[in-house]
């Protein structure tokens, strides 16, 4: 599908135009009762279809989630040679994911 230059700027004059269209409708109806409700409303089905996905989530990363803070805080103290020491697990996790460098 060759477009020419011409096509090529209409359609992105197009673009922009829809952009803006929908920049400015949504500036007009954002501080509208009506549609604070609809969005609220939208956000907590949201939040009750995908509670268990967010939960699994979270236990799944919950152990690297950790080792990340804790080489932040050993990383922020000059202490990383610790947090090996210490938390020798936690340091093989970063360094698996290639986060943290041996």
């Amino acid at each position: 599908m060759d477009l020419s230059e011409s096509e090529i700027q209409d359609i992105l004059i197009k673009y922009k135009q829809q952009k803006d269209r929908m920049t400015a409708r949504y500036e007009r109806v954002k501080d509208t009762d009506e549609f604070k409700q609809q969005n609220r409303a939208r956000a907590k089905q949201h939040y009750q279809c995908n509670k268990d996905v967010k939960k699994a989530k979270y236990d799944n990363n919950k152990e690297y989630m950790m080792a990340k803070s804790s080489y932040y805080y050993y990383k922020k103290n000059d202490n990383l040679d610790k947090l090996k020491l210490k938390y020798p697990d936690r340091y093989e996790i970063l360094v698996c994911k290639g986060y943290a460098m041996d």
